[in-house]
């Protein structure tokens, strides 16, 4: 049998190979805990930064909607006819309604305001108008079939002369006012319980 490199050392030189092997392991040890503290600090920075701008991003978001906020009535299905607690808006921008809602396009008649809640509830937007000329009309239409969930309608009820309504939004306008309608059109569509209705 031949004698290992540590037998043929010097019991001295043994002992200084054990230290040197010690002091080794130490320090890989120590470089492996050094390397785990950097990770979980540069995981934990991520995180925080992370959580930073999920905050910041968020409460740019917050920015308020177009339109005045209305208290909602819930989503009740009644059957056509049926009576039902007062709207709390005009038109009304939630609350009982009937169980199929109307195709979305323009309509030159009045639909029943129990339908077209229901399109709300799919996160439509609903302009109606009363009084209005021809070109603000034309220029209505247009609006309505440039969007993919939007009820045009006449609507004798009306308290201003044109009126947009999401769920639980409703703006008024005295006059035309592309820009506006546009944005709550924009900010509010698909604000509502079942936004991926049709």
């Amino acid at each position: 049998m031949e004698p290992t490199i540590n037998q043929e050392l010097t019991r001295q030189e043994r002992r200084e190979l054990q230290r040197k092997e010690i002091k080794e392991g130490k320090e890989f040890y120590s470089q492996k805990r050094k390397g785990k503290r950097i990770l979980f600090w540069a995981v934990s920075l991520l995180v925080v930064f992370g959580i930073i701008y999920l905050i910041v991003v968020s409460s740019k978001n917050q920015k308020p909607r177009p339109g005045e906020a209305v208290v909602t009535q819930g989503q009740e299905h009644i059957a056509v006819g049926a009576t039902h607690i007062e709207y709390n808006s005009n038109p009304p921008t939630s609350g009982p309604h009937y169980e199929g809602p109307a195709k979305w396009g323009v309509y030159q008649t009045e639909l029943p305001d129990e339908q077209l809640i229901h399109n709300l509830e799919h996160g439509g937007v609903w302009i109606s108008y009363k009084d209005v000329d021809e070109a603000t009309k034309i220029a209505l239409e247009e609006i309505a079939k440039s969007g993919l969930k939007i009820i045009l309608e006449p609507r004798a009820k009306n308290d201003a002369p044109i009126v947009l309504v999401s769920w639980g939004r409703v703006q008024k306008f005295q006059s035309f006012d592309k820009q506006a309608i546009l944005n709550f059109i924009k900010a509010n569509t698909n604000k509502s319980p079942e936004p991926f209705a049709q």
